[in-house]
């Protein structure tokens, strides 16, 4: 398991993310916007020179896709399209693995037409050499791990895996234990473990940093390592100010994965 972070948490810059990325510790990044665009469409020369001069491997990439309705056929369409500029981008940067969304629809969800468009966007990837991971998003209809490993089910191929987000199971009612047991239990593999922590408010969910919040990242680091999940573990979101609470995240994050190692050799 790779701790990394999703940069344009903290900063679109590519010098100081990567600054940033050194001094907290962390071994990889997700890229989604730098300096204010989004990848692919972005400015690539001063970005690959600053990790190619720190050694920082891209763990995946984040274009923003699959995030509207499963119903708009023609977006998702041109949205799978799309995926032969992001596996160039990729290529160029070493990264196959591809974040996605599971559609932002809350009401009304339908289901076939995810399944069918997931399924095509999975044969244009493996077609592509990507790796597909679909996310879980408090909100929409795919809010929870059972939700995601029954859709992913639905998919069924190889190219197409989750990008398991357990503080947004947390929010909409699952134990992050749960979800990750309805994955295992449907043999979706995971391909991306999004990192954040908070609790529950009166008027929502509150940002914490990593191991400050309620959702028990030591035991659930755990129970990913007793799953065998390995996978990169990206930092997604960061309490504000972001800079100052990002080395304090980043430093649990970096423990917690090596209790759960030593943990899971003890046993066995």
């Amino acid at each position: 398991m790779t701790p990394a972070w999703t940069t344009d948490a903290a900063t679109d810059d590519p010098a100081r993310a990567v600054r940033l990325t050194l001094f907290w510790g962390l071994e990889g990044v997700c890229l989604r916007t730098i300096a204010g665009g989004r990848v692919p469409t972005v400015t690539e020369g001063p970005l690959r020179r600053r990790l190619d001069e720190a050694d920082l491997p891209v763990v995946a990439l984040d274009p923003g896709l699959f995030e509207g309705s499963a119903a708009s056929r023609a977006s998702w369409l041109n949205e799978i399209d799309q995926l032969d500029e992001v596996a160039a981008f990729g290529e160029r940067f070493g990264c196959q693995l591809i974040r996605i969304g599971a559609f932002s629809d809350s009401d009304d969800f339908d289901a076939e037409a995810a399944t069918r468009a997931l399924r095509q966007a999975g044969e244009r990837a493996e077609r592509l050499g990507l790796m597909l991971a679909v996310r879980n998003e408090a909100g929409t209809s795919v809010a929870t791990g059972a939700a995601l490993a029954g859709l992913l089910t639905a998919v069924d191929h190889p190219a197409v895996g989750a990008d398991w987000r357990p503080a947004d199971a947390l929010m909409s009612g699952e134990a992050p234990g749960e979800g990750l047991a309805a994955l295992g239990v449907a043999n979706v593999p995971v391909r991306c473990v999004g990192v954040r922590d908070g609790w529950q408010e009166a008027e929502g969910w509150g940002e914490a940093e990593v191991g400050a919040g309620t959702l028990g990242w030591d035991a659930h680091l755990g129970e990913l390592v007793e799953a065998g999940v390995d996978a990169p573990l990206v930092i997604d979101v960061l309490p504000v100010p972001p800079r100052a609470s990002g080395l304090a995240s980043a430093t649990a994050l970096v423990r917690a994965i090596r209790q759960a190692r030593r943990s899971a050799a003890a046993r066995g």
